[in-house]
């Protein structure tokens, strides 16, 4: 039986061996390309379930291969960049990537991330009645979040920023992304005002809010929530 089919999407010779290796070699079937626009062709065609997204492509820039299988496909994207390229990763999850790696990394990390984007190849439905994490439930009918049955006093901007973070677990949301849902066009740039409402809403979900176990800051680029259960 086909293991969950992965496109490894990257320049190097020796990276895409390497990969398509490791993967083989945990049941994953493995589709490889060396440019953007075999990238596109194989996404099309092959309809893989996961894709690992090399930004630095000799044909058609990364951000672009992005941007085109996001207007027509939701398959999780992980792009892969070198540390000095922070910019370009932040651009990727703006258009819709979900994940991110920084070369050099180890193959125990991707595997890990590969089985976090296939769990949740489609995210907790908005419209799910409550969404449970340890002794917290969000329900979304009532509008209300308990910690072990008890009411927790949450604003409006802290339950939909609340909302956001759970209804995406596991997938890296830029500040600019979080700041256009939650508040708005035109907030794009208030990050200080949402670093304050992360504060305040961590004090009030977080067992130890000094060192969050939820939500998680993804430094430079913005935050990832952490479901209990999908930590690999």
């Amino acid at each position: 039986m086909s293991g969950p089919r992965v496109l490894i999407v990257d320049d190097e010779r020796q990276m895409r061996r390497l990969l398509e290796a490791t993967l083989l070699g945990h049941d994953y079937t493995v589709l490889v390309a060396a440019t953007g626009r075999e990238a596109l062709n194989l996404a099309a065609t092959a309809r893989p379930e996961v894709i690992v997204l090399d930004l630095g492509l000799p044909d058609l820039d990364g951000l672009e291969v992005c941007r085109r299988i996001r207007a027509w496909s939701q398959i999780p994207i992980i792009v892969v960049s070198a540390r000095d390229e922070e910019q370009a990763k932040v651009e990727a999850l703006d258009l819709g990537a979900d994940d991110y790696l920084t070369k050099p990394f180890g193959m125990n990390e991707l595997l890990a991330r590969l089985r976090v984007a296939l769990r949740h190849v489609s995210p907790v439905a908005a419209n799910d009645p409550v969404v449970r994490f340890d002794s917290i439930e969000v329900d979304f009918n009532r509008r209300m979040v308990l910690r072990n049955g008890a009411e927790i006093h949450l604003t409006p901007i802290e339950y939909n920023l609340l909302r956001l973070l759970v209804t995406n677990p596991e997938r890296v949301l830029t500040q600019k992304y979080v700041l256009r849902t939650v508040w708005g066009p035109g907030y794009e740039a208030e990050a200080q005002t949402l670093r304050v409402h992360i504060g305040q809403l961590r004090r009030k979900i977080e067992p130890d809010p000094t060192q969050p176990s939820y939500i998680q800051t993804e430094v430079g680029i913005g935050y990832r929530f952490r479901m209990p259960s999908s930590i690999a």
